[in-house]
């Protein structure tokens, strides 16, 4: 079986930073501005989390929350007996337009209990985020990438996905042609070509791709070479560089494929990109 998730990982990493760990009283709230996500995980406790769409969610076994996008949300709990809590901050590369962002629901709860494979994680995870040994940030910071693996993981290996990429990734057939898009992005991908890697028929994979990831294999394709075009811009890389990497044979193409993707040009797109980041550095 291909490894699904390398590839993704490989171009739009994720990293986490713990900003909470102990007991959390009354009423605190996650103002989900800017690009982050949240990953909570609480030991135990009960809690309510309020969302101004979704109502609200009551907690009364250890479990996890994850907001792979930003979303305000408040946890109530007990002012005198509270809930145990780790929380950490998630930056997706690319913010909301990372596609492992994009491929989950708006939130996320799942009791520890049913993440299968997580004990030693969570164990360890718990261990440092009541204690004070050196290095403790750190440690926390990568358990908690590791958690969110294991999490994607849990979703694909259970069908709990609707639609999508990570539905894509989960089907037994279609999971071989996506993983060779996003490992091959320079390829000269064609119908029969990513077919013949679903081991299916031109026509039998055209349609179960479309209904089960939403779109086509090319709209899917283009996407995704774009989001890596958008991340090498953001690296500095030149337009020239950028094209052979991603499979566009000119600067030209690649410019043509990116406005329609996105609505702007490279150029625009890059600008657009420098203000917002300033404008959140001086925010």
């Amino acid at each position: 079986m291909p490894d699904r998730l390398q590839a993704l990982l490989e171009h739009f990493s994720v990293k986490a930073k713990v900003f909470r760990t102990g007991a959390l009283c009354g009423i605190n709230d996650a103002d989900g501005e800017g690009d982050a996500g949240y990953l909570h995980v609480i030991r135990n406790g009960k809690v309510e989390v309020g969302h101004e769409r979704a109502g609200i969610l009551r907690i009364t076994q250890p479990s996890l929350l994850l907001y792979p996008r930003p979303l305000p949300h408040r946890f109530i709990t007990d002012r005198e007996q509270g809930a145990d809590t780790t929380c950490a901050r998630l930056s997706f590369d690319g913010g909301a337009a990372n596609p492992i962002a994009m491929a989950m629901p708006e939130f996320i709860c799942l009791p520890l209990s049913e993440l299968e494979g997580a004990e030693g994680v969570l164990r360890l995870l718990f261990e440092e985020a009541f204690s004070q040994y050196c290095g403790r940030q750190a440690m926390l910071d990568r358990l908690f990438e590791v958690l969110l693996i294991q999490v994607l993981r849990h979703l694909m290996e259970n069908g709990q996905t609707r639609g999508g990429m990570l539905a894509g990734l989960a089907h037994l057939r279609l999971r071989a042609a996506l993983v060779a898009m996003h490992e091959q992005p320079a390829r000269d991908w064609s119908l029969d070509a990513l077919a013949e890697c679903a081991g299916m028929s031109r026509s039998v994979f055209a349609n179960a791709f479309r209904e089960t990831v939403g779109c086509t294999p090319g709209s899917y394709l283009q996407r995704w070479r774009i989001g890596i075009a958008q991340k090498s811009l953001r690296q500095g890389r030149t337009l020239k560089l950028i094209a052979g990497d991603v499979g566009y044979g000119s600067e030209a193409a690649l410019s043509r494929a990116f406005k329609a993707q996105s609505g702007l040009s490279p150029g625009q797109w890059r600008s657009a990109h420098k203000l917002a980041k300033e404008t959140n550095g001086a925010a």
